[in-house]
């Protein structure tokens, strides 16, 4: 889209239309926007074809739509991280990610379903519906951005903005067929990003090819001043990583394969594709090895004290004081009362829960019982990568153990729900950038696989490289992209 905008074969403004239209068309069926700023957009696209008109666009993707995550805050336009206690809230400011995307020129189509306060792994817990998957409307596009990855995967935007605080990028990439970026802790601004856990929130992108996650990592990546976690560090040339990978040459490349990461417990059919791609890379001239993070096994318990307890700090600023929703109990209310009664009606079970369960963590009495053993396990899970890295130049694992599951299916069960992000939360933890692509389809369901790249800190040029060469590999042993359009949805909407 890029390549035709600069040749004159099309423009901003017509590909932004077709881009609404395909909303209009589709998303009736598959729910990933909570808000559709068409008018906005086009404005956007008009002033994107005078700057290229006059020969001076703002970047390289001038003119590109993008579909950006409901936790970014977007002045002018609502944000309500899918929940009923930020309903109709507008910001009167941009998050970082947010104005360098408008910096960078491309139309903002408008902001996507999420998980409440991005707390799930499919999207079934936003305040205002679940999304479906395109590829099965009876299954989930994973989460918490399911919503952006969903519109990728149903033609509804080229781009689109996801964040990742254990997973939440690459997990629905992995289950909806999208490539899925995660970013090093701190490459890209925080900055206006309505945390969760201050210490694993990280945005990212969504797309439909490696090259395209490179492209736009570069626009939204990069040092702010804004947001004290933020890098000072150069990007690297990324992009140019991935036009590297897609030759397809992994001669001199170590890959480690995580021993903890796959076998029991990871479905058939996502197992062997992950095997089939290794295979792949070992045929173009990859040296694979296979390494051990015995710590792995506790990530998961880790994660899920230290998440909580960040996000029950977090949340305590929805009090009805100042801003949100307000609910006014009859009689005379004390401001307790107000607080507790607009707490109660604004957050969703899964928010409640998370609450309780990271106040509880830091009570006093089982703070060190609790959050301080895990912050140790988060140490040890970062010395296990270190010595990982110290074998091997990239570390790979299947993204998610099983393909989208159905709507409902786990609703009840939130243990088996927080499961789905068994292979994504070490890399949170750990601070370094991840990747996931697709690997194809698993035989027994035909949905899609993930395949994850894990790199380094400061080293995600590494993941482009490898993940554009696996993809090629992946599209010659296919005969073609995985990422056509979804039957399911086609068929919905015909």
């Amino acid at each position: 889209m890029a390549a035709d905008l600069a040749s004159g074969a099309t423009t901003s403004v017509a590909l932004t239309r077709a881009h609404l239209d395909r909303i209009s068309a589709v998303d009736g069926a598959v729910h990933a926007l909570l808000h559709v700023d068409a008018e906005g957009a086009l404005a956007q696209a008009a002033a994107s074809d005078a700057r290229r008109a006059a020969g001076s666009p703002a970047s390289g993707l001038d003119g590109v739509p993008i579909a950006v995550k409901d936790v970014l805050a977007t002045e002018g336009l609502p944000t309500t991280c899918g929940s009923k206690i930020l309903e109709g809230w507008v910001p009167p400011y941009d998050a970082t990610v947010a104005a360098r995307l408008r910096a960078a020129g491309l139309p903002i189509l408008g902001k996507t379903n999420m998980d409440e306060f991005a707390m799930g792994s499919s999207t079934e817990h936003s305040a205002y519906g679940p999304t479906h998957n395109p590829w099965d409307l009876d299954r989930i596009p994973g989460g918490s951005g399911g919503g952006s990855a969903a519109a990728v995967a149903a033609f509804e935007a080229p781009l689109a903005i996801g964040t990742d605080t254990g997973g939440s990028i690459r997990q629905p990439g992995a289950v909806t067929g999208t490539v899925g970026v995660k970013p090093t802790y701190g490459g890209v601004s925080r900055y206006g990003l309505v945390a969760m856990a201050n210490s694993l929130d990280q945005a990212g992108p969504v797309t439909r090819t490696v090259l395209d996650s490179a492209l736009l990592h570069e626009v939204i990546g990069g040092y702010d001043p804004m947001d004290s976690t933020s890098i000072d560090e150069p990007l690297g040339a990324l992009a140019d990583a991935a036009r590297q990978g897609a030759a397809g040459d992994m001669t001199g490349v170590r890959i480690g394969v995580i021993t903890e990461l796959g076998g029991e417990g990871y479905q058939a059919g996502v197992q062997q594709r992950f095997d089939e791609a290794v295979a792949l890379l070992v045929k173009a001239g990859a040296e694979v090895v296979e390494v051990s993070c015995p710590s792995f096994v506790h990530a998961l318990a880790a994660y899920y004290l230290i998440m909580p307890s960040e996000a029950s700090s977090n949340l305590a600023r929805f009090d009805a004081m100042r801003y949100g929703l307000r609910v006014v109990p009859d009689g005379d209310p004390s401001a307790e009362d107000v607080m507790r009664a607009s707490r109660d009606a604004g957050f969703g079970d899964e928010v409640k829960r998370r609450i309780i369960l990271g106040t509880y963590a830091l009570s006093s009495g089982y703070y060190d019982a609790y959050y301080g053993q895990a912050q140790k396990v988060r140490t040890l899970i970062s010395r296990d990568f270190e010595a990982a890295f110290a074998q091997a130049d990239v570390l790979v694992s299947p993204t998610a153990p099983t393909t989208a599951f159905k709507i409902g299916a786990k609703l009840d069960d939130p243990v088996a729900m927080y499961l789905n992000d068994v292979a994504t939360i070490p890399a949170n933890l750990a601070g370094i950038p991840g990747l996931s692509l697709p690997a194809g389809l698993a035989p027994e369901d035909g949905l899609p696989v993930g395949f994850q790249v894990l790199a380094p800190a400061l080293a995600d040029d590494r993941l482009y490289r490898v993940g554009a060469a696996l993809e090629a590999l992946l599209e010659n042993e296919w005969g073609g992209a995985l990422l056509d359009r979804a039957p399911a949805l086609e068929e919905a909407t015909a």
